[in-house]
């Protein structure tokens, strides 16, 4: 058996599958945006202003730990970056 299948295995028995699986879409999420902010020279206040939000909603959307964004939060920043959100389930 695979490594990846071994740890998989572990997590499914553990019940913490979901959560890791939230983490790691998070985390790949927030380094997105932060990529698309970087390439548009936008700061947090910055796009906080463009999404007519609170800076700490970015924050929020920029920690790879906050799994409880909202979809809503992430269409609005990525429209304001000048990009998407594509699902896939």
């Amino acid at each position: 058996m695979k490594a990846m299948d071994e740890l998989e295995k572990m997590f499914v028995e553990t019940g913490e599958l979901d959560e890791v699986r939230a983490l790691a879409a998070k985390k790949v999420l927030a380094a997105g945006i932060q990529v698309m902010m970087d390439n548009s020279n936008m700061s947090k206040a910055q796009l906080a202003r463009e999404m007519h939000t609170a800076r700490p909603v970015v924050d929020r959307l920029l920690d790879p730990k906050n799994t409880g964004v909202t979809l809503k939060t992430i269409a609005k920043a990525a429209a304001v970056l000048g990009g998407q959100i594509r699902l896939q389930v």
